[in-house]
């Protein structure tokens, strides 16, 4: 009796397993703009939100999101803590850069400092928690690796729960989304001119969120243009069919938002290859413009990147872009747990 059960037994372990790969794959996640399949609803969703947040207060009560942060951070933690706060969600965060080594090679023979492998420290993980957000900056030394998003998409497929991306290798989609909601509540026309600008910065500074940023606007119908030093230019994934413009003046006219932000070198790869200072955007440039809202992801060095002049302006729009990020994490744990 006990010979006629174990073959059956096996078979549904091994249906379950099949079930459990093939659910994963069908899973919502939140990793990039391409996850998302109804992007005008999701930003309709982040604004109405934003004007009835009292609608949204149990829209996800007694779910439980843990986030995990291999780097870094303040506003993303932060709003997206309050985030989950607001739709009465449980909180777990662990910092996973301090002391707790992850394997996420396959095939290895895990003999050293690392002690779990990704695979179960996911899978577990998915045990206690309803959605993982996961942070993870680029090495800037493999760009390969880095372009595959790798931390991320481990998580993406070892875990049974929904990803959200906190922040990845090469792509940063809450900002993305925030900047969304940011220059669709401000802007004053229906198309109007954004430009994203290079500015000097003097360390190597990763490629995530102006790679996202040319993704998410790059869905719209606004006017996109990428200013920056010759050397500079983005992967062309991102900026196929978008402007380049070389002359950071000629960028500028007539723009209606400057979002400002440094990036490190492409082709050689992370690399710090112009720090000139004649690229900070002051109010000489901005001058130019067509009383552009100046805007930028945080932190920024002050008088490296941005003149004083211009951040503290009445055009500045860095703080309740900031604001916006509470928005934009809410219409994401409500995409992928809805």
């Amino acid at each position: 009796m006990f010979s006629t059960k174990a073959p059956v037994r096996q078979n549904f372990y091994l249906a379950l397993k099949y079930f459990l790969v093939l659910y994963s794959s069908m899973m919502q996640h939140f990793t990039s703009a391409n996850d998302v399949k109804d992007l005008p609803g999701l930003l309709g969703m982040a604004l109405d939100m934003k004007k009835n947040p009292a609608r949204y207060q149990t829209a996800l009560q007694g779910k439980t999101l843990g986030m995990l942060f291999f780097n870094p951070s303040l506003r993303t933690r932060m709003s997206t803590e309050k985030a989950a706060l607001n739709m009465s969600m449980n909180i777990i965060s662990l910092d996973a850069d301090r002391g707790w080594n992850l394997e996420f090679e396959d095939g290895v023979v895990m003999d050293g400092a690392k002690a779990e492998h990704v695979k179960e420290a996911a899978a577990v993980m998915s045990q206690y928690c309803d959605v993982l957000g996961v942070r993870s900056f680029a090495t800037l030394t493999d760009r390969e690796k880095d372009y595959q998003d790798y931390v991320i998409q481990k998580f993406r497929r070892h875990a049974s729960v929904p990803v959200i991306s906190l922040e990845g290798a090469i792509l940063h989609p809450l900002q993305s989304l925030t900047d969304w909601i940011t220059i669709e509540t401000y802007k004053q026309k229906t198309a109007p001119k954004v430009v994203l600008s290079w500015a000097p910065h003097p360390r190597a500074l990763p490629q995530a969120v102006p790679n996202s940023f040319l993704e998410w606007m790059g869905k719209t119908n606004y006017e996109l243009v990428v200013t920056h030093p010759a050397g500079y230019e983005l992967n062309e994934r991102f900026t196929k069919g978008v402007r380049i413009e070389y002359d950071q003046r000629k960028a500028f006219e007539g723009a209606d938002f400057i979002y400002a932000k440094n990036w490190s070198n492409y082709e050689d790869y992370g690399k710090v290859l112009n720090t000139d200072a004649s690229w900070m955007v002051d109010a000489e440039k901005m001058a130019l413009t067509n009383r552009a809202k100046f805007m930028h992801c945080l932190p920024v060095r002050r008088n490296q990147i941005v003149a004083d002049e211009v951040l503290d302006g009445q055009d500045s729009i860095v703080i309740p872009q900031a604001g916006n990020r509470v928005w934009a994490a809410m219409a994401a744990l409500q995409l992928v747990l809805s």
